[in-house]
């Protein structure tokens, strides 16, 4: 009876060192795992700053091949790698990493003058002429808008932006204002039809 008690106890002590090892690995496992790289931070876990709009041209100054690059902060007492491997606990003030917008390639045509041309001047061609088509606002002068309808539809396409400079460029547009974005049907706006019941 004695050895059963014995060999009882040896496997109850034996369990709790197992339970006791797998413990001690998980945690020292999520200790490990804790700093991520700064890139990978979750929404709410960092904060971007705005970036730095150019008077002139609307759009961030660092913007290049349609990408610019903005600064964000990692939330306070958030420790994550920074590029170079070194793991940091941030207060919320340091910049942690950057990270890339959209931005849009502009090349000196103002959309409000635009419109003003069209509107106005339209009838002579001279919103054509100002967005590069010679030829076409040649042809307006000439015909004095196409019988006033074509200048009515030019002013349409170039107030919902679908007429744009001739270098394939874009509007000068305030960087808070009247931008449209065109929506196109891709994998993930794709509208299935219903199959009603």
């Amino acid at each position: 009876m004695a050895s059963r008690w014995r060999r009882l106890l040896c496997f109850r002590s034996g369990l709790w060192a197992l339970l006791f090892y797998c413990v001690y690995t998980q945690l020292r496992g999520a200790e490990a795992e804790e700093a991520d790289w700064c890139e990978n931070l979750r929404l709410g876990q960092y904060l971007c700053n705005d970036p730095k709009i150019d008077e002139a041209t609307q759009e961030p100054e660092n913007c290049k091949d349609m990408v610019a690059w903005v600064e964000c902060l990692p939330a306070p007492n958030i420790s994550c790698r920074l590029s170079n491997g070194t793991e940091v606990r941030f207060s919320g003030e340091e910049v942690g990493f950057n990270k890339t917008i959209a931005c849009r390639n502009v090349s000196g045509y103002s959309y409000k003058v635009a419109v003003a041309l069209s509107l106005f001047l339209g009838w002579l061609g001279a919103d054509r002429f100002y967005l590069g088509y010679p030829a076409l606002g040649l042809l307006k002068f000439c015909t004095v808008g196409f019988c006033g309808i074509g200048s009515l539809v030019d002013f349409m396409l170039i107030a919902m932006q679908i007429v744009g400079p001739s270098d394939g460029s874009n509007y000068i547009v305030d960087y808070y204002g009247a931008r449209l974005t065109r929506l196109s049907i891709t994998n993930q706006t794709y509208r299935r039809t219903q199959i009603s019941v």
